[in-house]
């Protein structure tokens, strides 16, 4: 039996091997946790089907989960988590109140244009979220994301902007934090 599973841990087939474990892994944790909380018991018998629901739908759906292979499994990471939500909250709150600004204002300050803001995300988990925080935050919003580069429509866009300043402006402080987390 040792043969066996050495054989297919080498030849790739493995279910845990580095690549293909953390789908299953998140999946079957998101999934266990949603149980816990939606039964709200700890009795043997509801925790054993827990289990066992949790690890049918992880062997089921995580194939088609791959791209939860970018997320991070770490105390750190958890820690990075919190502390992008933290940012983004704050992100938000001082877009909302520019954007009110600009909107209240008599003389509407506001010179939309298009810039590219270029990413060092590897992953594809984490390329859309750091589009997704850019787009959620009022002023912004992502039109495209291709290879390294996500196309913003910015509603302060200066005439000259080039993509590292773009870069540092709109993107730089998201992905300083999805990066704890994500790859």
């Amino acid at each position: 039996m040792r043969y066996i599973c050495m054989y297919a841990y080498y030849s790739g087939m493995s279910l845990m091997s580095k690549k293909t474990s953390h789908p299953y892994l998140f999946t079957f944790l998101v999934c266990f946790l949603l149980w816990l909380l939606l039964t709200g018991s700890l009795d043997p018998a509801e925790l054993l089907t827990g289990l066992f629901i949790s690890a049918v739908v992880s062997i089921i759906s995580a194939q088609r989960l791959s791209i939860l292979n970018g997320v991070r499994f770490s105390p750190k990471s958890f820690i990075a988590l919190f502390q992008y939500l933290g940012y983004f909250f704050k992100a938000l709150f001082i877009a909302n109140i520019d954007l009110a600004r600009r909107i209240l204002s008599p003389d509407l300050p506001i010179n939309p244009g298009m810039v590219e803001v270029e990413t060092t995300m590897q992953s594809d988990l984490g390329k859309l979220l750091l589009a997704n925080s850019i787009t959620l935050t009022p002023g912004t919003l992502s039109v495209d994301v291709y290879d390294n580069r996500i196309l913003v429509h910015w509603i302060n866009c200066e005439s000259e902007t080039d993509i590292e300043a773009a870069t540092k402006e709109v993107a730089s402080q998201f992905e300083s934090y999805i990066k704890g987390f994500l790859k």
